[in-house]
């Protein structure tokens, strides 16, 4: 690697992905990938956080994410492309940052109660969902990362995993740089229902969706609810299908829409028809890259052996100097007792 800084940035291996993860953080990575050494990695160790109880899709979902990153213009070859699992060392020095954490700072980390809510369906209560900061922190150290993409409802994970690596630094010795937020452009993608696109909300559009099923999500589709008939002027800016045409279509089909909108010259039903066929074309050739992929899962797997590889070298390097930092470096003890 060059002496350019490095990047840090993962996703949960929970699904499918969707226009959410798409806009908000694939493109992002495409474009840090020119300018940043960038370490992305498939979070399969935080998916069982949540999907602990069945965690079948786990390894499959990996795969399929892969497909999709690469799809969207990440290179393995300038990037290095890793799963969490297959570097142990992750493991190693969340274990031992979990030693000096407090529980008040894992407690108090806004995310953790709002998912404590809001996602009813299945038991959080667990040790693994509250340290989740711990070993995220972990993630990003091991690299000796300078930059983490962040959007603004990650800012307050991110400022934990600064302050334990403080700690860290203050407890033993400096090891680790303290990791900025690089917050990075990422407008806010609307689900069906209007609020944020999420696979917990159920209200994504994926990026593997064929066809049929964007036509039929589109008709599902919240419109501007002010406009009940169909003569009434809209308001593109607070409508549900409006944002989605400043993202996926041509900006000469948004601009006319919005115009026909705001003089009631094209309704609702008619606009989810134009809005599905302009997310179709908009994820074809996507798509089709995908489902080539896919047709080799052998091929993705050693993709992600190889960036896995390439990981460890670097997460090693970091570990030997953890450990001499700690104390656990017993090579050096024995050199200390004449022997």
């Amino acid at each position: 690697m060059s002496d350019r800084q490095v990047v840090l940035s993962g996703m949960r291996s929970t699904g499918q992905l969707h226009l959410g993860h798409y806009f908000g953080t694939l493109k992002n990575w495409v474009a840090l990938q020119e300018q940043h050494d960038c370490y992305f990695f498939a979070a399969d160790w935080h998916a069982l956080t949540s999907e602990y109880e069945d965690p079948s899709r786990v390894a499959s979902s990996t795969l399929e994410a892969l497909a999709d990153w690469i799809a969207a213009g990440i290179d393995p070859e300038r990037s290095v492309v890793f799963v969490q699992s297959m570097v142990p060392e992750h493991a190693e020095l969340h274990l031992l940052l979990s030693m000096i954490t407090p529980l008040g700072w894992l407690e108090r980390v806004p995310t953790y109660k709002e998912q404590m809510r809001e996602i009813e369906a299945r038991d959080l209560s667990t040790y693994g969902f509250l340290g989740y900061p711990v070993l995220q922190t972990a993630d990003i150290i091991l690299y000796r990362a300078n930059l983490v993409p962040v959007g603004e409802d990650q800012a307050s994970h991110l400022e934990i995993s600064r302050e334990i690596t403080r700690r860290f630094n203050s407890l033993y010795r400096p090891v680790f740089p303290e990791p900025r937020a690089l917050f990075t452009p990422t407008p806010r993608i609307p689900g069906l229902d209007g609020r944020k696109m999420s696979k917990s909300y159920g209200n994504a559009i994926n990026l593997s969706d064929p066809p049929e099923v964007i036509r039929e999500k589109c008709r599902s589709m919240f419109t501007d609810p002010t406009r009940i008939r169909r003569s009434d002027p809209g308001h593109p800016e607070t409508c549900n299908l409006f944002a989605f045409h400043r993202l996926v279509s041509p900006p000469e089909v948004a601009d006319r829409v919005e115009r026909e909108c705001r003089a009631a010259a094209i309704g609702c039903v008619e606009d989810k028809k134009l809005l599905a066929e302009q997310l179709i074309a908009f994820l074809e050739p996507l798509q089709r890259r995908r489902a080539e992929l896919l047709a080799d899962r052998g091929q993705l797997l050693a993709i992600l052996r190889r960036g896995s590889e390439r990981a460890r070298e670097r997460a090693g390097a970091t570990m030997a100097a953890v450990r001499e930092a700690v104390g656990l470096d017993y090579s050096r003890a024995l050199e200390g007792m004449g022997s």
